[in-house]
This record gives C-alpha cells, sequence and structure tokens, in this order.
C-alpha cells in the first residue's frame, strides 16, 4: 500500500479547515512524454517548491513532479507553526556534533524563520505570519528547565525573543488548568500552511519553474544524467531532489532507512466565544511526547493537533484528537467539530532532518519531524545552493549522524509503537 493513496483521492485536498479557506489553483497538467531539464525535483511541498523558486530564480530551468497537487501532503495540513532553531533544544545539539556546528544549526534554523516570513512579504503571499508561539509544560517540574534554556539561548546565542511563563502567566493566556508555566517565544509566529504553500508555487512559476501534477515517481535511474520515470513520461535532468518527505516510500532505501513516515491529525472546532481557549493570537505546542498543538483560525475556531498513528490507515480522527483536547479544555465538551483531516510526515531516531548526497547529482532532505514550515522551506533554498556549488549549509546538515530506525522497514514501527506507549504512560502517570 502507497501511503500516497491510502487516505486520500487522487488528486484532491483532504477535508481541512485549510483547504476550506484556500483558493487552490487550477490543476497543473501531468507530464506527458520525455522532458529535458538542468534539474528535476520530486515533490511540489514546501521544499520541493522553495527549491524550485530559487533554483528558477538562479536561471536554472527545473521541472517538479508532484504525485497529486501542490502542498498535498503534510505541506497543506499542518499546524502552521513557524519557529526558528532546530526541532531539539541547543545543548542536546552540541553534545551531538560539537559547539561550532551546533552554531551553525541555530543559524540555518534562524535563517528558516526569516525566510518564511521575507517569503510571505516578498511575494505578497496570502498567509500572513502571526507572531507568538508558547511552549507549555504539563508537569511542575518541567518548568525551571523551560525557563533556563530560554537564558542560555540569549546568552549563548543572542536569541532574546523567549519570555518565560510561570503558572499564572500561562493561565492568563491559555485558558487550561493542565498547564504549570512555560515560554512565549516572541520570533516564532504561525500562518495557514496551504495558502504559504500556493504561494510558493505561484512564486516558482512565476520565475519560470514547471510544475507537473499528477505525476507520481515510479523509478529513479542515477548517472551522469539522471532518468525520472513517472507513469506517464520521464525527465532527463543533470541533477535530481528528493522532495517527497513522508510520502516517498520505497523508492530511495537510503533515506527509508533513517526516515520514517508517521500519521498526525488535527481537529477544528465550530466559532468559539472571544477568550473561551486563548486570550492572544499565539500558538501553542506542549510538552508531551506526542505533542498537542493548538491555535485559533481567523475566525475564532479551534485548531488542535495531536494523536499519532504509524500504519498506512488513519483511524477515526475525531475520536483520536478529541481525547486530548478535552484533556486540555474540558470547557469543550460539548462543542462542535466541523473539520478533521489527517496527514503523514516524517521524523528521524535524533529528530533533526536528514540531508543526504546520495550521489554527485542527487540530493534528499526530508525527516523534519514536525518542525517542517520552516526547515522544509529552508532545505529547498539550501539545496538550490548547493546545486549551485554554494554546498557549506547542505554539508554542515548532512554532517549530522542520523542513524538508521531499528529492524528495517518491517520492524521499525512496532518498535515505535512500543516506545510511544511507553512515553505516553509516563507522561499520564507524571513520571
Amino acid at each position: 500500500m502507497n501511503l500516497l493513496f491510502a487516505n486520500d483521492r487522487a488528486g484532491e485536498y483532504p477535508p481541512s479547515y485549510y483547504a476550506a479557506t484556500a483558493t487552490p489553483p487550477a490543476p497543473r497538467p501531468a507530464l506527458q512524454g520525455a522532458r529535458r531539464a538542468d534539474v528535476c525535483i520530486i515533490g511540489a511541498g514546501y521544499t520541493g517548491l522553495s527549491a524550485a523558486l530559487h533554483l528558477a530564480e538562479r536561471g536554472y530551468s527545473v521541472i517538479v513532479l508532484e504525485a497529486h497537487r501542490v502542498g498535498f501532503g503534510a505541506s497543506g495540513r499542518n499546524g502552521g507553526q513557524v519557529s526558528p532553531g532546530q526541532r531539539i533544544e541547543q545543548d542536546a545539539i552540541e553534545g551531538m556534533v560539537g559547539q561550532a556546528d551546533a552554531r551553525k544549526l541555530w543559524d540555518i534554523g534562524l535563517e528558516s524563520r526569516d525566510l518564511v516570513r521575507d517569503l510571505i512579504a516578498r511575494y505578497d503571499m496570502d498567509c500572513p505570519f502571526k507572531p507568538g508561539v508558547i511552549h507549555a509544560d504539563w508537569h511542575a517540574r518541567d518548568v525551571p528547565h523551560a525557563h533556563a534554556y530560554a537564558e542560555k539561548l540569549a546568552r549563548d546565542y543572542e536569541y532574546h525573543e523567549i519570555e518565560p511563563l510561570d503558572h499564572a502567566a500561562i493561565q492568563q493566556i491559555v485558558k487550561s488548568a493542565a498547564y504549570q508555566g512555560g515560554t512565549l517565544d516572541r520570533g516564532a509566529g504561525h500562518l495557514h500552511p496551504l495558502r504559504f504553500a500556493f504561494g510558493l508555487a505561484r512564486a516558482a512559476q512565476t520565475a519560470g519553474a514547471k510544475i507537473c501534477e499528477g505525476s507520481l515517481v515510479v523509478d529513479i535511474q542515477q548517472g551522469a544524467t539522471v532518468k525520472v520515470q513517472t507513469q506517464t513520461g520521464h525527465v532527463e535532468a543533470d541533477h535530481v531532489l528528493l522532495a517527497a518527505n513522508g510520502y516517498m516510500g520505497g523508492l530511495v532505501p537510503q533515506v527509508a532507512a533513517k526516515v520514517m513516515p508517521i500519521n498526525n491529525f488535527i481537529i477544528a472546532t465550530e466559532p468559539l466565544a472571544p477568550d473561551t481557549v486563548l486570550s492572544r493570537d499565539v500558538a501553542v505546542a506542549d510538552s508531551k511526547f506526542v505533542i498537542n498543538y493548538f491555535r485559533l483560525s481567523e475566525d475564532g475556531r479551534l485548531l488542535f493537533g495531536g494523536g499519532e498513528s504509524y500504519g498506512y490507515r488513519f483511524p477515526d480522527i475525531v475520536k483520536t484528537v478529541r481525547k486530548p483536547m478535552l484533556e486540555v479544555f474540558p470547557q469543550l465538551k460539548d462543542t462542535r467539530i466541523d473539520y478533521s483531516w489527517g496527514g503523514t510526515l516524517a521524523i528521524t531516531m535524533t529528530r533533526l532532518p536528514c540531508f543526504m548526497r546520495l550521489s554527485p547529482n542527487v540530493l534528499s532532505a526530508s525527516g523534519y519531524s514536525g518542525h517542517g514550515v520552516a526547515m522544509a522551506t529552508m532545505a529547498g533554498k539550501i539545496m538550490a545552493a548547493a546545486i549551485a556549488g554554494q554546498s557549506e549549509q547542505f554539508d554542515t546538515m548532512a554532517r549530522v549522524r542520523l542513524p538508521s530506525f531499528p529492524g528495517g522497514r518491517a520492524l521499525r514501527s512496532p518498535v515505535l509503537v512500543m516506545a510511544m506507549t511507553w512515553f505516553a504512560l509516563r507522561d499520564r502517570l507524571g513520571i
């Protein structure tokens, strides 16, 4: 079974709040016959569209192959949070790669946030960047660490945008008794993710990139010239970029060993009265291992994400997400759910993204582990620069050692399920 088609109809966006509040572009024709390009990109999410835009602006001829529609995958379904830095904390990264590369990774992560904001402004995208993301701690014992980490970023990385929140301060913003404190990152923000994907696609196409929708890649033949085969044609290119993230499947085994797809889910309530759940227009992500994340929509709905699954088929999404939502906001027990949807992202063992040079002219970036709005967009820019001979940032990311998932593709899901069950139990018991 292919995750590209396991839960979705070919060429149709999922029935999400995002799809209901964004105007999709007209369908683009599928690849037909033989084509030639400087660069062929597989996947029209943030990574592929950003790469296409930055390459086309450099004068390269670019063809993007997308199995469904632009922004169809995680890029058009996610929580919309845009945070600087990497997915894990800098002290952990310092222990993994050393101080010098940790600083480079921080700078790349900070630039990723800036890139999103700059692209929205430069191309007048209909997805304003709204500042403010709260990290909400479930347990009081975790609050001192969150505050100490904010101090570390200010001291060691000159990042002064994080405000510590004690119990009273977080209660003023997040109307839930679940959280004991946390931090507010004023430099982070949130946006409408599908509109951002559409904006990137328009910008890339205007710059000269060719986007082919409904073009499922079935084979890649590497060589001095790479041949990328779809069901209805092929592209011969000097360079190929792999940008399908959780929807890559087994197309490239080297990537599949280190990058695992998982499913995540979001529901949208009916419009709520002011101050029912949030007193400010900020996004929130909490400290649970399986993270709850939420924010308000433009029309006052709670967009709440939570729950994960590791097989092909999605579960009952409303049931899956409503449970953690009511743990945070029991006052919503009688609230109507108007939208529910799921999508497939990709994680790595370390939760840092996987950048790989599979051959001199085939590059891959994936495994953003829930931190993809900013980093996936940045990955496209980084890969475009690498093709142009400016590979310092790509090489920095690729130097991060990523272990393979244990058990291979057949066993990695059961192993992860056991681990996730333990962490969920730990969260529930407060240990």
